[in-house]
């Protein structure tokens, strides 16, 4: 469920009101309590003071009745005749008249003359020496004392007449009345208490019940000056006033205040607080609720419509409609979906049709193949590939390409209008799929479409002859799948094209050797990575020495499981897949290393090496070359490299700017295989070489073929004018090299000198050479027939 934004929502705005509700909560109650006890603290002061005043405006008004009863004429004069029943009698009705408890007179020497609560005791002493000693020193005294336990509060005064002759003492009883009226002017309960003995307590007055007065009275302690207690409701808070005395036991006022009617306010307060949170959380939750769904629920028609253009309906509108962001969203997804609809359509088309010719395409045709495979219907299919179709690209520019290729397939159409369907698979290759029941039909019908390209086509009154070659493969004979046949019938195209048939059927034969091409590259490389390349050396012999100085090293293939690979057959392969870089330097490395090896030998062998097209294009031939000749101490002279004649005329510039900077490091240059290829004598006279090779197939027939005399005699005669060595190669007879000889030629390389041999046979072919040289004449009889062994 929370994966669900409108839950988020909800969860989101619930639980962030709930926090802030709660911590205004927390922090408003926590106000309230400081407020609440602020506010018991302070009526508990105020009433501390008012209590206070009121005792001491008491205390006033008894000390003003005492005056009063003092200054009475017949009771002073009792006193000086020392009249004892008058003075009781006095002492008795002012007592009642200012309704005083308790009235004393005691002599000036702190006896007790009269009380009006008991007998008079002669010699009594007056029991409260510090108030009559604050009396005689301040003319007045007040305390609240305890009496025969009860208190009392009490109120001393001078008889004068003028001066003191005695002093009476009114008291008046401290009990559950007088703490009534304190309550009723202070709002608070009041409670005196006194020490008795033991460290015990007792309740004088209050205004307390007697279940409360007990609690207090065993919760109290005389040290405590402001306490709480009680639980819940009954919590009080106390506050202690001790009153003055001069006697002992102390007495103490307690003033207390109901914590709970205290904060009755507040906890009201904090009610209505709490229930405005819980209303206000309530009301906030359905109203998050409420947006959340408001937001969520066009985002779900927006979801379920995003849905849809998924899964390829592009039909059906955005049912949004709202003036706000979301609105303009579902706008855009609206927008958005007509549009994919629209591009998927030309999607569509240029994904099954080709742009130039509108034919269907090559997916498509793969699509038609395919259904017609799973089916099981029997078909065959023609592939049709235009032959020299480069050629009229290079010669008459891509827009004469275009227009041959419109044409084409316009004739396909034409073609297939009533039986089969046209495709053009890509570049000058098409392809047609129609029902059969035998291959042979397909043979028909690739005859019948070879013969409609008999008739050239007309582009600005110039006629283009167009030919074609047809591959055929039929279902299921040829393959199960789309893929096979298209394969298959490709490789029957291939076929027909080098053959030049015009169409071919597809034969299994053809499949195996296109396959070993495509294992060639591998095949190569492993050889390369495990040494399975081989250099053997042919020698070139100086005609007019019979020395040999030079050799050629040509490349040998053993494969491990084909065996001897011809160089025939993986050269022009590694050259057509751009290979033959990595062969070239191999090959370099190995000549140079056994060149400077013999060098170390004192074997000076000038070693000759063929580098193809690519080779002499490469910008860091020179470079490689020259690494090698430092690395192994061998002079650059002792290093050539031969090029072909075709090869040089396939980039001339790049040529012979490559030639130049290898005749700069001193490598010697050799032309192999002159007069086989179209270069001017003008340009090859430009060239830094030093040699020319004339090809095997003027030697060969040079005693048999005039023509091929003639070349060869011109070829030395041009090399010996133009300053350069010519070599004869493919020399087999001794006639031959008499021939040679006589036109003057510089060297032969052939079998009648030897075979290539491998780098031992080689110098064990030197030794023998050399030693029979040792022992007879020149001769140019075929060597011994070790040389004969490669």
């Amino acid at each position: 469920m929370f994966r669900k934004l409108r839950t988020r929502i909800v969860v989101f705005y619930a639980a962030l009101l709930g926090i802030v509700q709660l911590a205004a909560f927390i922090l408003v109650n926590a106000a309230n309590t400081t407020n609440a006890q602020q506010k018991i603290n302070a009526e508990l002061l105020t009433g501390e003071r008012v209590f206070a005043r009121l005792i001491d405006q008491k205390i006033e008004r008894l000390t003003e009745s005492a005056r009063v009863l003092a200054a009475d004429f017949a009771l002073r004069e009792a006193i000086a005749t020392n009249d004892m029943r008058t003075v009781q009698s006095a002492l008795t009705n002012h007592s009642a008249r200012i309704k005083a408890d308790r009235m004393m007179l005691v002599s000036l020497d702190g006896k007790v003359v009269a009380d009006t609560s008991r007998a008079v005791g002669k010699g009594e002493v007056f029991p409260y020496p510090k108030l009559l000693d604050d009396a005689r020193a301040n003319g007045t005294s007040s305390s609240i004392e305890v009496m025969e336990q009860r208190a009392y509060q009490v109120v001393m005064v001078p008889v004068l007449a003028p001066t003191p002759i005695a002093r009476v003492v009114l008291g008046f009883v401290v009990d559950d009345a007088l703490a009534r009226d304190l309550l009723q002017l202070t709002s608070l309960d009041v409670s005196f208490i006194n020490h008795g003995a033991a460290g015990s307590l007792n309740m004088l007055a209050t205004t307390l019940d007697s279940a409360r007065s007990r609690q207090l009275l065993l919760e109290l302690t005389q040290t405590t000056r402001g306490a709480r207690i009680g639980e819940g409701d009954n919590e009080q808070q106390l506050r202690i006033v001790p009153l003055e005395q001069h006697g002992s036991p102390a007495v103490i006022a307690v003033l207390q205040r109901s914590v709970a009617a205290a904060t009755a306010v507040f906890n009201r307060l904090k009610n209505t607080l709490l229930a405005l949170s819980i209303g206000s959380f309530l009301i906030s939750l359905l109203g998050s609720a409420f947006i959340a769904r408001n937001i969520t629920r066009p985002l779900d028609v927006l979801t379920d419509s995003a849905v849809r253009i998924q899964g390829g309906d592009y039909t059906t509108p955005v049912a949004v409609d709202r003036k706000d962001e979301i609105g303009a969203l579902a706008g855009g997804l609206d927008e958005m979906r007509e549009g994919i609809a629209v591009r998927e359509q030309e999607i569509m088309r240029l994904a099954y049709e080709d742009t130039l010719t509108g034919l269907p395409n090559r997916s498509l045709f793969n699509k038609w193949l395919s259904d017609a495979c799973r089916t099981g219907r029997t078909a065959t299919i023609l592939v049709m590939d235009i032959d020299r179709f480069k050629a009229v690209n290079d010669t008459l520019g891509h827009r004469v390409g275009d227009q041959v290729l419109r044409e084409l397939a316009q004739r396909l159409r034409n073609f297939t209008v009533d039986d089969g369907t046209v495709a053009r698979l890509g570049g000058d290759e098409f392809a047609i799929l129609f029902e059969s029941k035998t291959a042979n039909e397909g043979m028909l019908k690739a005859r019948a479409l070879h013969a409609l390209f008999d008739e050239p086509i007309a582009y600005q009154e110039q006629q283009l002859d167009v030919r074609t070659s047809i591959g055929i493969a039929a279902y299921p004979e040829h393959g199960a799948d789309a893929g096979t046949l298209l394969r298959h019938a490709d490789i029957a195209m291939y076929t027909a094209k080098q053959s030049k048939s015009g169409y071919a059927i597809y034969d299994s034969e053809y499949d195996t050797h296109r396959q070993e091409h495509l294992s060639m590259l591998s095949d190569l490389r492993r050889a390369v990575a495990n040494d399975e390349l081989q250099l053997c050396y042919q020698p070139k012999m100086t005609l007019a020495t019979e020395v040999v100085g030079e050799v050629e090293a040509l490349l040998r293939w053993q494969h491990p499981t084909r065996g001897f690979v011809a160089p025939a057959e993986f050269i022009p392969f590694a050259e057509q897949t751009g290979y033959i870089k990595v062969l070239t330097q191999w090959v370099l490395k190995e000549a140079i290393r056994q060149c400077g090896e013999w060098l170390r030998l004192g074997m000076p062998l000038r070693v000759s090496v063929n580098v193809s097209t690519r080779d002499l294009l490469d910008r860091d031939l020179t470079t490689v070359i020259a690494d090698l000749l430092e690395k192994h101490q061998v002079a650059a002279d002792l290093f050539c490299v031969e090029i072909t004649e075709s090869g040089v005329m396939d980039d001339p510039a790049a040529a012979r700017k490559v030639l130049q900077q290898l005749h700069r490091l001193g490598v010697h240059l050799s032309i192999d295989d002159y007069g086989t290829g179209y270069s001017s004598l003008s340009y090859i006279a430009q060239l830094p070489v030093d040699e020319l090779k004339i090809d095997r197939s003027f030697v060969a027939n040079l005693a048999s073929d005039s023509v091929c005399a003639a070349i060869v005699r011109s070829t030395i005669e041009l090399g010996r004018n133009l300053g350069l060595k010519v070599v004869a190669e493919g020399v087999e007879d001794a006639a031959a090299v008499h021939a040679l000889k006589e036109l003057r030629c510089d060297s032969v390389q052939g079998y009648f000198v030897s075979k290539p041999l491998t780098a031992g046979k080689l110098e064990a072919w030197l030794q023998e050479t050399a030693r029979r040289r040792a022992h007879s004449a020149p001769s140019l009889d075929p060597p011994h027939s070790d040389a004969w062994v490669a």
